[in-house]
């Protein structure tokens, strides 16, 4: 088995019509990264191997740590060892409430609730055309340049309705969002009123981080689950799932949509 940045080149058997072959193949690569804070070990953060800083940066801005790129003193990323050391403005709470989520591999959340306190509903945005989130889920999947090499990774993208702004690929769905919010950090992007497109399940902590980045709209290719879709209703986002072809399911504000009468 070698490696090979974000994926692992390792030997299959594979049956295929009544015949056995052997033969390479790609498996997503899991990267353990140490999240040390001020010091302090935060946590360990379960990702692909790429971009690290971008994954940092939005984890650390989703779970309140730090809101600019102005309280972030120091930031380094040492990949042999898996760890990344960073220094933010402020100090870091002695306990904190670590909630594990339902990502894949099972994500990390700090303080899940009271990122509820941004809410989108007074966000003025214009409503959002259907045909274009089929064309931007087309466009999604076209993109995915990881996914279609090996076909274990999520893949999740910013839009404003016409084009894609940012886009990210991850083993976790959670951990692509994180990567598009440290993203825009990094490029001094304003993403209220933007839609979030994801190939993974919509649930609670996804709608909790939208919120927190002003986004009017979450659409996914698949479910969404009970809590989300309370969430989504309590702080003005559209939630849409079960994207195919011609098909979607809007859950909550179908108002930021424009629809058939």
């Amino acid at each position: 088995m070698t490696t090979l940045r974000g994926f692992v080149h390792s030997d299959v058997i594979r049956l295929e019509h009544g015949g056995i072959s052997r033969g390479p193949v790609e498996l997503a690569r899991e990267y353990p990264l140490k999240l040390v804070v001020n010091g302090k070990r935060l946590a360990t953060l379960v990702a692909s191997p790429h971009q690290l800083d971008y994954l940092v940066v939005g984890f650390l801005r989703l779970q309140g740590f730090i809101q600019s790129l102005g309280d972030l003193h120091m930031l380094g990323i040492c990949q042999e060892q898996g760890v990344a050391q960073v220094r933010i403005r402020g100090e870091v709470p002695d306990r904190l409430r670590p909630t594990l989520t339902t990502g894949c591999g099972t994500g990390i959340s700090f303080g899940l609730e009271e990122g509820l306190a941004a809410t989108t509903m007074d966000i003025p945005t214009p409503r959002f055309n259907p045909e274009g989130i089929f064309g931007l889920f087309r466009e999604l999947y076209a993109q995915a340049e990881l996914f279609k090499r090996h076909g274990g990774l999520h893949s999740a993208a910013i839009s404003d309705g016409r084009q894609f702004l940012l886009v990210a690929e991850d083993l976790g769905r959670h951990n692509t969002l994180d990567r598009l919010a440290g993203e825009a950090l990094f490029k001094g992007l304003d993403l209220h009123g933007t839609m979030l497109a994801t190939s993974g399940r919509i649930s609670s902590e996804m709608v909790v981080k939208a919120s927190r980045l002003g986004i009017t709209l979450l659409a996914s290719r698949t479910a969404t689950t009970n809590l989300a879709v309370e969430l989504a209703m309590r702080t003005g986002i559209c939630l849409v799932g079960y994207v195919r072809r011609n098909v979607l399911e809007i859950y909550t504000h179908p108002h930021r949509l424009t629809l058939p009468t």
